[in-house]
């Protein structure tokens, strides 16, 4: 009789990872916010390698397809042909994946990469996707 809970467990375990390789991705918001925050300008201009953007982003298209940045700062920021005012967002949308690099003045070294994957396809490749999504969002917390 004690081997019923564990075929419980697995049967659940395996329903969970069915449901995680099947179930659409559903998301809240496709915006994926980045602030630069006020004072980045004069902490730059003090010296400071201030680190505030990361060199990469990764986007999902149909996910969080949309980059949101957020000029929080009390001088312009250029992103690519953008000029982002103090105060002000600007939301560019992804259609393709690859690897768009701007010009970013956010940036020490002047320059960022927004990577743009694929939908993750269902099966396999999509309760990856979902593994790892929760993997690296546990990692950033701690």
């Amino acid at each position: 009789m004690k081997r019923w809970p564990a075929a419980v467990a697995i049967l659940l375990l395996g329903g969970a990872l069915a449901w995680s390789a099947f179930a659409p991705i559903h998301s809240a918001s496709r915006d994926a916010l980045f602030e630069i925050p006020k004072g980045t300008w004069e902490r730059r201009m003090a010296g400071e390698k201030a680190e505030i953007l990361p060199d990469t982003i990764n986007l999902v298209l149909g996910v969080n397809d949309v980059l949101l940045l957020r000029n929080s700062d009390t001088v312009p920021q250029v992103f690519g042909p953008v000029l982002i005012m103090p105060g002000q967002d600007f939301r560019l949308p992804f259609e393709q994946a690859g690897d768009h690099p701007f010009a970013c003045t956010a940036h020490a070294s002047g320059q960022m990469t927004v990577v743009v994957k694929p939908m993750p396809q269902a099966g396999w490749q999509r309760l990856q996707w979902r593994l790892q999504t929760l993997i690296s969002k546990a990692a950033w917390k701690d």
